[in-house]
């Protein structure tokens, strides 16, 4: 009789050894493309949501700004107007008519909003509580002024008043918005909204 000789098939510790090595190349790329398409969506979330929020400010600040009135203690429209902050008295829907003192400024590179709603007999706002809300961050404004103003003879264009603004010659108000693009830390791209109005109650030949 012969002996019959049976061959086994399968792989070999090398061969097993490269698949595992190949498989786990192939996973490493998987899972690099995937965390990139998440970062990237990610920024692209986070540029969509840096405009719409500067937008909306913007539109927001023009229509305090043309609403601005005196003071519920008769304080003039405008109470400061200086390059990074402005603040001044307007009515806002949520306060059923009520006449706030308004503050906008920045403080390193975010953007805030502080609410002051007078109190007392007579009212008054010294010593009121002051609800600050943080608006934008990210601001990248470059030396650059938040706020720019303008004497009644601005018909669109030129120079805007110097500092330190008299107060009492001040008609039209623009805020100039600047923010970094890139949600990552180094980047440097920005994007810039700027939008402005007239003070409704102090107008003389402005349009809007």
């Amino acid at each position: 009789m012969k002996n019959k000789l049976t061959k086994k098939s399968g792989f070999t510790l090398v061969e097993t050894l490269v698949t595992i090595a190949i498989f786990s190349i192939l996973m490493i790329g998987i899972t690099l493309m995937i965390q990139n398409i998440f970062t990237v969506s990610e920024q692209q979330n986070g540029i969509l949501s840096n405009t719409n929020q500067a937008t909306i400010i913007a539109s927001t600040f023009v229509n305090e700004l043309r609403n601005a009135t005196y003071g519920a203690n008769g304080a003039y429209p405008i109470n400061q107007a200086t390059s990074n902050q402005l603040i001044f008295f307007s009515t806002t829907p949520k306060n059923n008519g009520t006449v706030s003192q308004i503050r906008y400024y920045i403080s390193g590179n975010t953007l805030y909003k502080g609410i002051t709603n007078p109190a007392g007999n007579p009212l008054s706002y010294v010593g009121q509580p002051e609800t600050i809300t943080p608006l934008l961050i990210q601001m990248s404004m470059g030396g650059n002024s938040l706020f720019s103003y303008y004497d009644g003879n601005y018909n669109g264009s030129g120079n805007p008043l110097t500092q330190p603004v008299n107060i009492n010659v001040v008609r039209f108000i623009q805020i100039n918005l600047t923010v970094l693009k890139d949600a990552t830390r180094n980047g440097t791209s920005t994007f810039s909204v700027t939008s402005g109005a007239s003070l409704r109650n102090l107008k003389t030949n402005l349009g809007n």
